[in-house]
C-alpha cells in the first residue's frame, strides 16, 4: 500500500510504499476511506510534540473493514467504521469508572516487544501515530480503536467524527457539561472549534459568542450556530466578549492550542464559569492566570478528546448528522488525493480554511 511518511521533524511527508502485515488477534485491517488533516499532525511533523520516527502521520479517519484477526467481536469484514485514538483496553480503573478516553493500559494494545511490526518499509518498521496511521490506504489496528457504525454514512464525512467533531462537540457536552440557556465562548474556528460552536448550538446554549481572526471563519461559525462574532485581529477579544455579555460568559473553549489564548479564555469567565482547553499547547508550554481570581468560584480544565465513550458518541453523532442536526458538510473546504498531503498541511498550517480531508 501507499502511506504518508514522516521521517524527520520539519520535513515534508514522503508518500511511499509500505508493507501492511497480516491482521493478528484483536487486530483488524482496513481499507482507509477518509483521512482528515488535523492539526494535531502539524505538532508532531514540526516538533512541538514528540513521536517515534519513522511514523505514518494521520489519525482522522474512516473506512471499510477488509480482514480481521483472532478473537475480533466487535467488526467483521464489510462493516463500516471510525477509527479514534482513544483506544481502550476495557479493564483499567480509568476504563471502569467509565473515562475509556484515558486509559491506563494502552500499551498492551500494541503488539508485544519482539514480535513483527504491523507496518514495516525496505525491511525495517514503521510506526503508527497513536497506534492508527491514517494517511495511508490501509490501516492495521487493535480492535478496541474502532467503532462500527451505519452503512448509509457517508465515510468522507463520518471521518471528521474521528478526531475534531468527537473533540469539539464532546468538550462542550462531555467535559464543560454546558447547560440550556448559558453563555459560551469559542476562541479559535478550526474543525475543532466550529464543531465546539455546534456543539453548544445542539446543546441548547442562548448566546455562543465565535472568536477568530478569518472573517470566513467567522462567517463559517454563524453558520454553525454562533449568535455573535469577535474578529480578535480588531481589538482585545477579553474586552469585547465582556462587553457583548455584560461581565464575560459561563463557559469558554480554547481550541488554538496557543498559551495567550488559554489565558484568554480564563479572562472572558463570568463568576462560577469554566473554561475548557482543547488546543493542544506545545509540551512545555506555561499558562499564568490571576490566582485570585479563582475565589470568584471560577474553574480552568483541559479535556482528552472530548472526554468520549466513543464506541456510544460516535454512532449518536453519525444520527446527529444524518438528522441534520450536525453540520459536518460545512467543515470540509476540500477534499485531495494522498499525493498532495503536503500541500494540505500547507494549507492548515496557514489556518484560512476548516477541513481537509484525503479521499482515498
Amino acid at each position: 500500500m501507499r502511506a504518508a511518511v514522516l521521517s524527520e521533524i520539519g520535513g515534508a511527508l514522503s508518500v511511499e510504499r509500505v508493507a501492511v502485515d497480516n491482521p493478528g488477534p484483536r487486530e483488524v485491517l482496513l481499507r482507509t476511506a477518509a483521512c482528515g488533516l488535523c492539526h494535531s499532525d502539524l505538532h508532531y511533523l514540526d516538533g512541538l510534540w514528540p513521536c517515534a520516527k519513522p511514523t505514518v502521520l494521520g489519525h482522522e479517519a474512516a473506512g471499510v473493514v477488509e480482514k480481521t484477526g483472532a478473537d475480533v467481536r466487535h467488526v467483521k469484514p464489510g462493516d463500516h467504521v471510525i477509527a479514534c485514538l482513544s483506544a481502550f483496553c476495557g479493564h483499567c480503573a480509568s476504563c471502569l469508572s467509565g473515562r475509556p478516553y484515558a486509559c491506563d493500559n494502552t500499551a498492551e494494545l500494541r503488539r508485544p516487544k519482539g514480535a513483527p511490526g504491523r507496518l514495516s518499509a525496505a525491511g525495517k518498521p514503521l510506526h503508527q501515530l497513536f497506534d492508527l496511521g491514517g494517511y495511508a490506504e490501509q490501516m492495521l489496528v487493535h480492535e478496541n480503536a474502532l467503532v462500527r457504525i451505519r452503512p448509509d454514512m457517508p465515510l468522507d464525512r463520518a471521518a471528521l467524527i474521528g478526531c475534531a467533531v468527537t473533540t469539539g462537540v464532546g468538550a462542550v457536552v462531555n467535559g464543560a457539561k454546558v447547560a440550556f440557556g448559558s453563555s459560551v465562548a469559542v476562541v479559535g474556528c478550526g474543525g475543532i472549534g466550529l464543531s465546539a460552536v455546534n456543539g453548544a448550538a445542539i446543546a441548547g446554549a442562548g448566546r455562543i459568542i465565535a472568536v477568530d481572526v478569518q472573517p470566513a471563519k467567522l462567517a463559517l461559525a454563524r453558520a454553525l450556530g454562533a449568535t455573535d462574532t469577535v474578529d480578535a485581529a480588531a481589538g482585545d477579544p477579553v474586552e469585547a466578549v465582556r462587553e457583548m455579555t455584560g461581565g464575560g460568559v459561563d463557559y469558554a473553549f480554547e481550541a488554538l492550542g496557543k498559551k495567550k489564548t488559554a489565558e484568554q479564555c480564563f479572562a472572558m469567565l463570568r463568576r462560577s464559569g469554566t473554561a475548557t482547553i482543547i488546543g493542544m499547547l506545545p509540551v512545555g508550554e506555561m499558562i499564568e492566570i490571576p490566582g485570585a481570581q479563582l475565589l470568584n468560584d471560577l474553574r480552568i480544565q483541559g479535556s482528552n478528546m472530548g472526554s468520549n465513550r466513543f464506541r456510544l458518541d460516535m454512532p449518536r453523532l453519525v444520527d446527529f448528522y444524518l438528522d441534520g442536526r450536525l453540520k459536518l458538510d460545512r467543515l470540509v473546504a476540500e477534499t485531495i488525493a494522498l499525493d498532495q498531503v503536503n500541500e494540505g498541511l500547507a494549507r492548515l498550517r496557514d489556518g484560512t480554511q476548516a477541513r481537509s480531508v484525503i479521499l482515498f
